[in-house]
């Protein structure tokens, strides 16, 4: 059942957050349950987890052998990492997770892979007295169920811990996506380092050494292979999370698909490897790259279908009077995004550019919380999550609805696909729309001639502060269902 209002409430009036009411939980709560405890904890087992790693790694590649792997293996981090994180500029969730993610592929995963497998193998050539073997199940069959298992635990520990961050399939994918990539960029230094070894003692020099060719096939073919596997998990819990809260048995059955899926295409790669020159390209050429392809067409089609969605959910808050007509369709719009921070930026500066780029992301959450709750997949803190979205939008309006009004009025065709009250032209050639008004050429602030002082008025409205309740709003003349009412009492005042 939707939950979420037909029309939001108009500024002013909206329910104010649990903040009061969230103190004696907090100020009761054990002292394991504290945050600076569960970072301080989750920070030890990283960083412990990666000085036993790297004393791995360094122990069976050399110390010259780790330094060259280690020089090799980072070449492809930063392309897959600036990939991923343009997939979620719709809605950029805090770096923390993607650090997080990152270290847990690169530390947590890395050393449960390399433990259960060593421990997997050598307890199969012991009881089958075939190590060869063991070393083909243990690259078939162990390795794909352990390190998919291993990476998927940091996608689950975001979903469960991190919730509000986690809301879709791009943020399982973008989540997942980092954790693979870290989990590659350590297994790379591994075998990098042990083919520099090799070609140490057997003298193999140029394109025809064993570190060439293992560069070429692990950096340059394929570096997308382990995060191609686990985004599979992640569109599991991706979808899992737009799943609706009572269908539990769908939520839980939906990310062990998705791993079950990770696992199988793992086992697929890792088998190909013992197929020969021939069958590894042919596996490589008929099955991964088509589902490269495959993936890539759906992640790029979520993306803008929740483009689509925040130009179809805030129209709502506009005729509550929180935005402007403009502001929906410079918010689904990524060039009007880019077009409006740097403008935001031209006129002032990085911390103005920073606020449209905030002030994008919380109108995109918003836009998406609105859309669950209308379906009714979103919990009982729905008013207040929308009360602090809000909230963070109205104390960074002053900034940002300039730039996105004139970034609508940049990408918009000569009909703007959004009611218009009064004129609608583009600023004057010779001069710029500043957040001030129009303003003539180099000189901010500063009335064009011809041009008027004040912007084009969208929405004609006086409003007050979101977080006074109690006190009367005005909010005369925007049209708003809202309008001319009191603020925490919810009764109709005469116009």
């Amino acid at each position: 059942m939707a939950i979420s209002r037909p029309y939001p409430t108009r500024p002013g009036a909206a329910s104010g957050p649990a903040g009061p009411a969230d103190g004696p939980a907090l100020r009761h709560a054990h002292w394991w349950q504290r945050p600076w405890v569960r970072y301080g904890a989750l920070t030890a087992l990283l960083s412990l987890s990666g000085l036993v790693i790297l004393g791995l790694v360094r122990e069976q590649t050399g110390t010259e052998g780790f330094l060259v792997g280690l020089g090799l293996a980072v070449l492809p981090v930063p392309l897959l990492v600036a990939a991923f994180r343009w997939l979620e500029r719709v809605a950029p969730g805090p770096w923390r997770n993607l650090v997080f993610a990152f270290a847990w592929g690169a530390c947590a995963a890395a050393l449960m892979a390399i433990v259960a497998n060593s421990f997997a193998t050598r307890w199969i050539a012991t009881e089958t007295a075939d190590p060869s073997r063991a070393d083909t199940l243990g690259a078939t069959v162990i390795a794909p169920v352990v390190e998919e298992s291993a990476k998927a635990a940091a996608v689950l520990l975001v979903f469960l811990f991190r919730r509000r961050d986690f809301t879709g399939i791009l943020d399982g994918v973008v989540i997942a996506g980092v954790t693979a990539t870290g989990f590659a960029f350590t297994e790379n230094i591994l075998y990098l380092g042990t083919a520099f070894g090799t070609d140490q003692l057997t003298g193999g020099s140029g394109v025809s050494s064993v570190t060439a060719a293992t560069f070429f096939v692990r950096v340059v073919m394929s570096p997308f292979a382990h995060p191609l596997f686990t985004v599979l998990t992640g569109i599991g819990f991706g979808m899992a999370a737009l799943a609706a809260r009572r269908r539990r048995p769908v939520r839980v059955l939906l990310p062990l698909g998705g791993l079950l899926l990770a696992m199988g295409m793992h086992a697929l790669w890792n088998t190909s490897s013992a197929l020969g020159e021939y069958g590894f390209f042919a596996v490589y050429a008929a099955f991964m790259v088509p589902s490269f392809g495959l993936l890539t067409w759906l992640v790029v089609w979520t993306r803008q279908r929740e483009l689509r969605t925040v130009r179809e959910e805030l129209p709502a808050y506009v005729r509550a009077g929180w935005l402007t007509p403009a502001q929906p369709y410079a918010l689904g719009s990524m060039r009007a995004r880019r077009i409006a921070r740097r403008y935001a930026r031209r006129h002032g500066g990085r911390t103005a550019a920073r606020a449209v780029a905030q002030y994008g992301a919380y109108a995109t959450s918003l836009a998406f919380l609105r859309h669950r709750g209308r379906r009714g997949r979103v919990g009982a803190d729905f008013v207040v999550r929308e009360h602090e979205l809000l909230r963070e939008m109205w104390h960074r309006r002053s900034t940002a609805r300039p730039a996105l009004e004139y970034a609508a009025r940049a990408t918009a065709p000569p009909a703007p696909p959004w009611p218009v009250h009064g004129p609608y032209r583009m600023p004057e050639a010779r001069g710029g729309y500043g957040p001030y008004g129009a303003v003539g050429p180099g000189r901010p602030g500063r009335p064009a001639s011809g041009v008027r002082a004040e912007p084009v008025p969208l929405l004609k409205r006086r409003t007050g502060s979101p977080d006074v309740g109690g006190r009367r709003q005005d909010c005369r003349g925007c049209g708003c269902e809202g309008a001319g009412r009191e603020t925490g009492r919810g009764r109709n005042l005469r116009r």
